[in-house]
């Protein structure tokens, strides 16, 4: 059956037309644009390209904080049937953005006014442009920018007269045509611009539909950068199919005036859902406490006896209140009515649940978020895969798993021969299904790499458990790899160490067939201890997972580090060690800290009071 994303939208105008579907602040308030509105603006703005030139199947790309006309660009896009090639604000650098924007051939650019100072640096070496369109109005435009105002002017006039040939051109898109490439910002080489087809966005947002229901009118406030695929299809595309409501968070003049903006967007927009990431879910957390703790010591004590009680009662979620904690239940609805729903009221009150995609969240926040009433909910998925591949949902959850998956979709837990592996038996995850990507952008080789016979190998390490939950533990090649071979994934190690941790802000363990487990250790910079002191104490925080430590037994003692590396600098992504995702680029830090990482495995290297932990040899 032929469903691209102009059929899926259009389906939705016809059912809740005079609904919202946008909310945008303007002018101190939140307006509203219904999904009609929404629509005669994306076929202006749409026909309004075709008058500029821009044809069928070509590229576009969309530079911009999250706004109604980022959503109503795309749309746009689709309409004049182009392809999107969403790009991330936080690309800073020329050599990132204009990488992106030779290789995906893109003839025409959608800016804000915030962002456009880095595209008029690389103008001059953008041939293929042809159009920047702006988002906003300014005193002055360069050659062959326009104003957005004047493209739907234009848009208005082409359709007088072409209205019939335009809205066929939306028509003729098919399952196959691309939607977008949207660039991973890849833990290894260059970026990847991963292909998806209209099929496949659509075909995610029926399978991610399987695991939980949106009502109509629902409120999402977007909170992520619009370009990542997680926003796209569970942030608007499964919105649209619904008949919600996608808010957008006010952009501030820097990124940390926007981060501001989210707790008061929030409050005024009232989310019934948002979309999260750790970073910003431990930055919530940190808040809820600090407000706790402002109210005195006999409110902070009374809040950590109510936030044990809850997390005893709530178990893992599933088990929730069984065997003897059912005799908690109404200690927990006291100290909900009297405590939690008056700090839900922070999240603006309404909030249901959180869904958390990209990297791996901690078990813990996810305790604290269920205990507090908004259970956090960790999903599963890559851009390789439209992205959804599993997520908890209220109905059926674990926390600490990976949840149940999208349906229909073929999964196979591999071993590094390609062998099926048994539920319970961690291997790499590979996935068949129609939200498979069409390939890498210009990069055969690759997508033979990661597509065979239809499977995506995802590179990433995980089980599935006899219950039919998915419980994903890293990346399937950062391995930790032990003298005698035995494998061990080292990123629940380090996100644990870093969350217990007050002094250590980023961590590498590395062990690649070797006799002990080093680490690369990024300490608080504000620390004003000596060099001795700053080894001793990093020595004591590792200490505690090991022999009678407080954590002791948690992990496996030979994957955690024998010794360690203290780091000249934080891991960023302006030195790469960290992605735009916020992902560790583990090769980048590797590469960086190898002749480092050999020093470690000699006896004076070993020795955690060596001379450049001391500092006095740096390199």
């Amino acid at each position: 059956m032929k469903r691209t994303l102009i059929d899926l939208f259009e389906e939705s105008v016809e059912k809740f037309g005079e609904e919202t579907f946008l909310l945008e602040k303007e002018n101190g308030i939140y307006n509203s644009t219904t999904y009609s509105q929404t629509r005669l603006l994306a076929q202006q703005f749409g026909a309004g390209l075709c008058s500029l030139g821009f044809g069928k199947k070509s590229n576009a790309s969309i530079l911009s904080e999250g706004r109604n006309l980022w959503i109503i660009g795309e749309l746009a896009i689709f309409y004049a049937a182009g392809v999107n090639v969403p790009l991330s604000i936080k690309l800073e650098e020329s050599s990132d953005l204009l990488f992106r924007l030779i290789h995906a051939d893109v003839t025409l650019i959608m800016v804000s006014s915030r962002q456009l100072a880095k595209i008029r640096i690389i103008r001059e070496k953008l041939p293929l442009v042809k159009h920047i369109v702006v988002f906003d109005e300014m005193d002055e435009y360069l050659e062959g920018e326009i104003y957005y105002g004047d493209v739907i002017k234009m848009g208005i006039e082409y359709l007088e007269k072409n209205r019939e040939e335009f809205e066929k051109l939306g028509k003729s898109i098919q399952n196959d045509d691309y939607a977008t490439i949207t660039y991973t910002s890849g833990t290894t080489a260059d970026p990847k611009g991963v292909i998806l087809t209209h099929r496949n966005y659509t075909a995610n947002v029926e399978q991610s539909l399987t695991c939980m229901d949106i009502p109509p009118r629902y409120k999402n406030l977007i909170i992520l950068p619009l370009d990542h695929c997680f926003a796209h299809v569970v942030g608007f595309y499964i919105m649209i199919a619904k008949g919600a409501i996608v808010a957008t968070v006010q952009p501030g003049k820097t990124a940390i005036e926007s981060l501001k903006n989210i707790p008061i967007n929030i409050q005024e927009v009232k989310p019934n859902l948002l979309l999260s990431v750790p970073a910003l879910a431990k930055s919530f957390k940190k808040n809820i406490e600090q407000s706790v703790k402002a109210k005195g010591k006999m409110t902070e004590s009374l809040f950590d006896f109510a936030l044990k009680t809850a997390i005893t009662y709530n178990k893992d979620g599933w088990n929730r209140g069984s065997g003897w904690s059912f005799l908690l239940k109404p200690l927990v609805s006291l100290f909900d009515k009297i405590l939690f729903s008056k700090v839900r009221l922070a999240m603006g009150g309404e909030l249901d649940f959180f869904v958390g995609g990209g990297a791996l969240l901690d078990k813990e926040l996810q305790k604290f978020y269920y205990a507090i009433g908004i259970p956090m909910f960790q999903g599963y998925g890559l851009s390789e895969a439209t992205p959804v591949i599993s997520t908890n949902t209220p109905a059926r959850h674990k926390l600490g798993s990976s949840g149940i998956l999208v349906k229909p979709l073929e999964i196979r837990i591999e071993d590094s021969e390609g062998n099926a592996l048994r539920n319970g038996v961690a291997g790499e995850i590979v996935i068949k299904g129609e939200n498979v990507m069409a390939g890498y952008w210009k990069n055969p080789k690759a997508t033979a790499e990661a597509i065979i016979d239809g499977w995506l190998h995802t590179g990433d390490l995980g089980y599935m458990d006899n219950d039919g939950f998915l419980y994903v533990q890293g990346r399937f090649k950062s391995l930790l790899i032990g003298s005698d071979g035995e494998k061990y994934s080292p990123e629940d190690i380090e996100e644990t160490i870093v969350t217990q941790s007050k002094l250590i802000q980023q961590i590498m363990l590395y062990n690649n067939q070797s006799p002990y487990t080093i680490a690369v250790i990024v300490v608080d910079k504000n620390r004003k201890e000596s060099r001795e002191e700053l080894i001793k104490k990093v020595s004591e925080d590792l200490n505690r997972y090991k022999g009678k430590g407080e954590f002791a037994g948690l992990f496996p003692e030979r994957w955690l580090p024998a010794t360690f590396i203290l780091s000249q600098e934080p891991f960023t992504e302006q030195n790469k060690m960290i992605n735009s995702t916020m992902k560790m680029v583990r090769s980048k830090v590797e590469e960086a800290y190898m002749e480092r990482i050999n020093y470690a495995y000699t006896a004076e290297g070993k020795n955690l009071f060596n001379k450049f932990n001391l500092g006095l040899e740096e390199k």
